[in-house]
């Protein structure tokens, strides 16, 4: 069975989660697997460029590195990254076939979708000096988590994933931090209670914690302020790109201009067209850095949700930039149903309509989810070249 037709099979989503199928099944298939220095990224927002950037910057000092990364955009691909492009179709089904000889069919099949890929990536990372490996949901209990790490690096935490992670800040920074194993940097917080958790978890576990401001030297600050004026990387993404590089030095090499010079992970504030930008941001935390990116400016936002998003909060918070919003249809079965989003546009008293045609003379922004940027890119015929 080809890895496509072996993961059709397998739901994306799960109501309850077995916290103890995937480190039982690593830990009886770790010796036949690879161990490269991992670097674990941990968080609500910013994993995925934070991710992208150190990689890439690992890469260009003569590493040889993966990273692995979720949900995908338009291909499967996207999530397994290997020296500087996504991994080709072969080398994907090669490594499926090399995972399917080392499980028996019983945990192979039972495996999640998101744990079976994370062994996947595994195999395909053989040879590789360093991994950036983000976490799917959560922190502690994360498949990720149990791979041994030379780093963790933890980005912005907030609300999210609450039937999961907890309703509090405490309860969700907890789960996330837990994490941590031998060395770990805080990236700047939201929450103050965040960085309290986070040393007191240290202190339990013997893991030696920097936040960023410890690490944070001038000529960092300097090189990610050029490198964001010359690639366009909103605020959000220069902070991104000011953790990747402190965590790079932390691995003991010198960042510079030349091995960070890249934009950001495509999805992320990505200008599609002169009036189109699209960010596959889907909570609170990415609405507050949207708005600040557009303030002052009206856009046109192309939108829809997950059912378990609290979008009221969300388009409250991208209420000030919005001039009216263009719902677009997404066949998802986690998708809110339309009537509840409508009512809470109502509410909010923001003018709405479902999208149809796009005009050249209306700066349009799309959010919302993965799913949403799926639907969008497909809907106007953009491919994954373009990832």
């Amino acid at each position: 069975m080809t890895l496509d037709e072996f993961l059709s099979f397998k739901p994306l989503f799960y109501d309850v989660i077995d916290y103890n199928r995937f480190p039982s099944t690593y830990s009886e298939i770790k010796h036949s697997l690879p161990t490269p220095k991992t670097i674990h990224l941990v968080g609500t927002n910013g994993k995925g460029t934070t991710g992208r950037f150190l990689a890439t910057a690992l890469h260009r000092a003569g590493q040889k590195v993966g990273h692995y990364t979720s949900p995908h955009i338009l291909r499967f691909n996207e999530r397994i990254w290997l020296d500087g492009s996504e991994v080709s179709d072969e080398i994907l089904e090669c490594a499926h076939q090399k995972l399917l000889a080392l499980l028996s069919v019983k945990i192979a099949e039972t495996l999640s979708y998101f744990e079976y890929t994370t062994l996947l990536s595994l195999v395909v990372y053989e040879g590789c000096d360093y991994v950036v490996c983000e976490a799917g949901l959560g922190g502690e209990y994360d498949a990720t988590a149990v791979f041994d790490k030379v780093l963790s690096i933890f980005t912005p935490i907030d609300f999210d994933h609450a039937a999961f992670l907890g309703s509090s800040i405490d309860s969700i920074a907890t789960t996330k931090l837990r994490s941590m194993q031998c060395v770990a940097l805080l990236g700047t917080q939201k929450h103050s209670e965040v960085e309290t958790i986070a040393r007191t978890i240290a202190e339990g576990k013997g893991c030696t914690l920097y936040t960023l401001s410890e690490r944070l030297t001038p000529s960092i600050e300097e090189i990610a302020l050029q490198l964001a004026i010359k690639n366009g990387l909103s605020n959000y993404l220069r902070d991104n790109l000011t953790l990747a590089m402190s965590a790079y030095e932390m691995l003991g090499f010198e960042a510079s201009e030349v091995v960070f010079d890249q934009s950001a992970l495509f999805g992320r504030l990505s200008k599609i067209a002169s009036n189109i930008t699209l960010d596959v941001g889907h909570n609170a935390l990415a609405a507050e850095s949207i708005a600040q990116n557009f303030v002052g400016k009206k856009v046109t936002l192309i939108y829809n949700t997950y059912g378990d998003k609290d979008y009221r909060e969300i388009l409250s918070i991208l209420s000030p930039i919005i001039e009216t919003v263009e719902i677009i249809e997404v066949s998802e079965g986690r998708i809110v149903e339309r009537h509840l989003l409508e009512s809470v546009l109502r509410e909010l008293e923001i003018p709405f309509g479902m999208l149809d045609t796009l005009h050249e003379d209306k700066e349009y922004l799309v959010f919302g989810s993965f799913s949403v940027a799926e639907t969008f890119l497909k809907r106007i015929n953009v491919t994954s070249t373009m990832v």
